[in-house]
């Protein structure tokens, strides 16, 4: 067990591959937004591991070594969408895909922002101010 991490910057480590793999995924769905049959490709995190945490936190003992866990067993799934937007199966919607581009982009600058915040205070501590 790593003492030196806390539940809040394990759930950011966390987020931060999933805002990747996210990216990653909405940058493959568009590069291939022409090629028929493709299925668009989904990342989910958020709405598992929200009621995961939610179980764990109303626990009464040992509150705190549930969330560890949940946070340690954590992982994003990717699965394709079923729905199809063209006549050819392409599964991709170019102008949601782009919308869920900028979002994640807001996502990953708020996520680095928090991170920065967080080391900046470890710092400050070991420093002693």
């Amino acid at each position: 067990m790593d003492f030196l991490s806390s539940n809040s910057q394990i759930l950011m480590e966390k987020s931060m591959g999933y805002l990747w793999a996210k990216q990653a995924a909405i940058l493959d769905n568009i590069a291939n937004a022409e090629t028929p049959n493709y299925k668009a490709k989904v990342v989910t995190f958020e709405e598992s591991i929200r009621g995961k945490l939610e179980e764990a936190a109303s626990r009464s003992q040992g509150a705190g070594k549930a969330v560890r866990a949940v946070l340690d067993d954590a992982g994003l799934k990717v699965f394709e969408a079923k729905e199809q937007t063209r006549m050819d199966d392409n599964g991709v919607n170019v102008t949601s895909e782009m919308t869920e581009m900028i979002r994640n982009a807001y996502q990953q600058q708020y996520l680095y922002q928090a991170l920065n915040k967080h080391y900046s205070l470890l710092r400050m501590a070991m420093g002693g101010q």
